[in-house]
């Protein structure tokens, strides 16, 4: 255990310790590292509107994209959990966006997304609606990143589609004796069978889309989350804050923010898990 305990401390306990302390420190990178006490967090809270918009744009973009995405991964499994010809072909195709290349992503979307030129304006317009300026309006920034996020559910729809297929089919077979219906069966039995997966991926969800930083420091205005600091999320704030102005001790003081929030939102997320998710074999 010995290598393993010195890489922890060296790589994972060590540096963690160093940002819990520097986040009290007006530490540069360079030059200066003097103990401030708690200013850096008293700027946050109580001076810095930055720190504001981008801790709203960050908690809008995962109140929206986990349910969606949850609830898109869940129906899309359905759909490709069906004993049909070519059903292999769609499964890979449902799933290819999650093992694509980010930044090469990103790119597409922004030509997809072009008011002008763009596929998805384009389609709109087939139906007589008019598209709108997906990444320089403020008002659709975010909504654009979380279209672009739900493309991209096959991730979560493989856990979903493995998790059907492991369900006994005697269940069903039970309910159809008793005259379910289909919805019936998806309620009382599906749901309930992959409460599980969905549990785990609504925590893990919730993590990632705190995480948010690729996305819009490459499809933004300057990578600086333009226009009007719509896509300003927290991780980019705290990125710019750390390599643009070299406030590095601030930036740390965000990191333990960030920490803070989403620790409390796992617990909570724990605490009510036992309440919903059924477990085989086990106690509900």
């Amino acid at each position: 255990m010995l290598p393993w305990i010195i890489g922890f401390i060296i790589f994972t306990a060590g540096p963690l310790l160093f940002s819990l302390y520097g986040s009290f420190t007006n530490y540069d990178i360079t030059s200066r590292m003097d103990f401030i006490g708690f200013d850096n967090y008293e700027r946050l809270f109580s001076f810095d509107q930055l720190f504001k918009t981008s801790l709203y744009n960050t908690l809008y973009y995962v109140a929206f994209t986990v349910p969606i995405t949850t609830a898109g991964a869940i129906f899309v499994s359905v759909l490709l959990n069906q004993d049909i010809p070519g059903m292999r072909f769609f499964r890979t195709a449902y799933y290819l966006p999650a093992v694509l290349s980010g930044v090469g992503v990103y790119i597409l979307w922004m030509q997809l997304l072009d008011p002008g030129t763009g596929l998805v304006n384009l389609v709109l317009g087939w139906f007589g609606i008019p598209g709108p300026n997906w990444l320089t309006d403020p008002d659709w920034t975010k909504n654009a990143l979380i279209l672009m996020k739900v493309w991209g559910v096959g991730g979560g729809m493989l856990m979903y589609l493995s998790s059907m297929q492991g369900i006994s089919k005697t269940l069903y077979e039970a309910a159809d004796i008793d005259g379910a219906t289909a919805m019936q069966k998806f309620f009382k039995i599906t749901l309930p069978m992959i409460s599980p997966v969905i549990f785990f991926d609504v925590i893990t969800s919730t993590i990632g889309g705190f995480q948010i930083f690729q996305e819009a420091y490459v499809m933004s205005v300057g990578g600086g989350g333009g226009p009007a600091n719509s896509m300003l999320f927290y991780n980019l704030y705290m990125w710019n804050q750390a390599f643009e102005s070299f406030n590095m001790g601030y930036a740390m003081a965000m990191s333990w923010i960030l920490f803070a929030i989403i620790m409390v939102l796992t617990v909570i997320n724990l605490k009510l898990g036992p309440r919903w998710v059924h477990y085989t074999g086990g106690e509900d």
